[in-house]
Formats: structure tokens, C-alpha cells, sequence
């Protein structure tokens, strides 16, 4: 609870509402996984939404066994590769991190994001994995723009992607093998899945007290203005609390969603772009994701995609959805 003089104690949930720092999205954590080495990440560009009929295999439904109509996102999702692996090691302060490998080839457009190393030490650096007790491996990849038509930019974006599954040793190896490799989407899921997401919201601005918030409207009886808060709470303490809704910044904040299920993996994106192109993105070359529901952001932001957290089907294969159709109708308003 919050105290008077330590008035910030506590959860303020998404308060304060501020721009967030970069357009990529942050995972701070990773769940455990049980079974064979693998990736448990990746990233895409979001191109657009259309809908589906799609079978209702739960049981629990009134539609169970029918054809039901239901949204879907779609997500190009290009090749990536990697250009390091990076292992942590437990301390007292939390994960530090041991060393880093870098790959010898990697991309040129990546100096576009960040200074190279020079001179790699490979084996300066596998030293010290030896030496260290190495509680975590993650990959460094980075996406690939170029590949697609449907975002204008060269620039990729660096990310870090934890290997999990099997033993430590057995990550360490994986990590080594994936150095200047490409990674694809199959690498990290299969159709049926449950991925959690993690994007940028669409950025509204500066908006008022009642847009941002959905505060009553004053009576019209009040004085000068209705579209605001009545008062700004007590006289004492003397301070404007954290809860007390106010206008400001609204959208592009970072937000994720749980529990999405893969409907269809493809690799042919023509094959489900719809006439004259997704609406502010245009025609998909690359591989695509097909995911139940709307994803935070718009068009042309990037994804992330992890293995799920709060997943009510763990350690269960996962069931390959039954699509009957899938509209490539124009989006276009015509």
C-alpha cells in the first residue's frame, strides 16, 4: 500500500502513461521449457487484418464442431539471423552477463544500427564460457527489411531471443551452431500454437482527461468546461496523486497479449495478400503468420512473438486449426 511519504509505493498499473523509449518491444522474461534445444522467439512486421471461418474445436462451446467467423491479424515474418549468442551468469545482483561471440559475416545494413566489433576473439571469449557457471544463453538476431516491400527501411532491428530446452551445454553448443545462420519462423513454432505478443500501440498523442481516461462528463451546469476531472483530490496530503486521471500522452506505449493461437503458417505471402494489397502495407513477399485476433499497433510495426507465460495447455501438442476459408477480399473500401 502507499504511504504518505512513500507515496509511489505500490502498483500504479500502466500509470504514468509515457511515449515508450523505442519502437521495439522489450521481453524481460522468458519461460521455462522442457524437451529439445530451441529458440523461443522471434519477430515480424504486422501487415494488416482480414477474417476467417475456421472450425470450433473447443468442447466447452455452444459452436463446438462449426464453422465460425473469426478475425485475424496477419504478420510477415522474413527470415533472421543471428549475429552473436550472449551467456549470463547468476549473482547476487541478478543475471550479469559473462561474454559475448560474435559472428565474423554478418550483414551491412547492421552498422546502420549499432558500431561492429572490429577484431572478433572467438576464443578469448569461449574461455571465459568454460570459466563461468553460464545460467542462461541467449541469441543476438536481427531482422531483415530488405527482404519485404511492405516496409520502407534497410535498418534492422537487434533483439536478443533466449535458447531454451535441454542442458546448459546443450544450449551453449546450439547457440554456436545458429552464428551467422538464418533462423525462420518453423524454428520457433508450429500452426496451433499459443504465442504471447508484444508490440507498440499506435501513438493518439496528447489527448484530454476524457478520451485518455473515459471520465464522466461534467453537468452542463458546470463552469467553463465539462471535458475534465471535477477536482484534483484533497487538500490533504498536499500533492496531486498518481491515480488521479489527467490528460497526456496516449498510445505508443508497450503492451502484450496472451495466449494467441497460430491459425496458419505460410510461405508464399501472395497466397493470402487480398485484392490490391493489405491497406497501408501492399502485397507480402515473404513467409506470413495468420494469428486469431487483433495484435497491438499498426501496419508496418514490428512484432515480437515468445513462448506464453500464463499458457493453460502446457506440455500439450498443440491441435491443428481446421480453416475452411480465409477472405482475400479488397481492404481497400471499394
Amino acid at each position: 500500500m502507499a504511504h504518505k511519504h512513500h507515496s509511489k509505493r505500490g502498483s500504479k498499473a500502466y500509470s504514468p502513461r509515457k511515449r515508450a523509449s523505442k519502437s521495439t518491444p522489450a521481453i524481460n522474461a522468458w519461460p521455462e521449457i522442457e524437451g529439445e534445444v530451441r529458440l523461443q522467439g522471434f519477430a515480424g512486421y504486422k501487415a494488416g487484418m482480414t477474417h476467417a471461418f475456421v472450425v470450433d474445436k473447443n468442447n466447452k462451446s455452444t459452436t463446438s464442431g462449426q464453422e465460425v467467423q473469426v478475425p485475424v491479424t496477419v504478420v510477415e515474418v522474413p527470415p533472421m539471423k543471428v549475429a552473436g549468442v550472449r551467456f549470463y551468469e547468476r549473482t547476487h545482483y541478478g543475471m550479469k552477463t559473462v561474454t559475448e561471440i560474435w559472428s565474423k559475416n554478418v550483414d551491412k545494413e547492421l552498422a546502420l544500427r549499432l558500431p561492429l566489433p572490429k577484431k572478433v576473439n572467438t576464443k578469448k571469449a569461449e574461455k571465459k564460457v568454460e570459466q563461468a557457471e553460464v545460467e542462461d544463453v541467449r541469441v543476438l538476431a536481427y531482422t531483415q527489411p530488405k527482404l519485404i516491400t511492405g516496409v520502407p527501411k534497410k535498418r534492422p532491428e537487434l533483439m536478443e531471443i533466449r535458447v531454451g530446452g535441454g542442458s546448459i551445454d546443450e544450449r551453449i553448443d546450439f547457440g554456436k551452431k545458429l552464428l551467422g545462420k538464418e533462423i525462420k519462423i518453423r524454428d520457433f513454432a508450429i500452426e496451433g500454437k499459443t504465442i504471447d505478443v508484444a508490440s507498440i500501440t499506435k501513438g493518439k498523442g496528447f489527448q484530454g482527461h476524457v478520451k485518455r481516461w473515459g471520465v464522466k462528463l461534467l453537468t452542463h451546469k458546470n463552469s467553463k468546461h465539462r471535458r475534465m476531472v471535477g477536482n484534483l483530490g484533497p487538500f490533504s496530503p498536499r500533492w496531486v496523486h498518481p491515480n488521479v486521471p489527467q490528460a497526456g500522452q496516449m498510445g505508443y506505449h508497450q503492451r502484450t497479449e496472451y495466449n494467441k493461437q497460430i491459425l496458419l503458417i505460410g510461405e508464399d505471402g501472395e497466397e493470402i495478400t487480398p485484392n490490391g494489397g493489405f491497406l497501408k502495407y501492399g502485397v507480402l513477399k515473404s513467409n506470413y503468420l495468420v494469428i486469431q485476433g487483433s495484435l497491438p499497433g499498426p501496419s508496418k510495426r514490428l512484432i515480437r512473438f515468445r513462448d506464453p507465460v500464463r499458457s493453460k495447455s502446457a506440455g500439450k501438442e498443440p491441435e491443428t486449426p481446421e480453416i475452411t476459408y480465409i477472405s482475400k477480399e479488397s481492404k481497400q473500401g471499394a
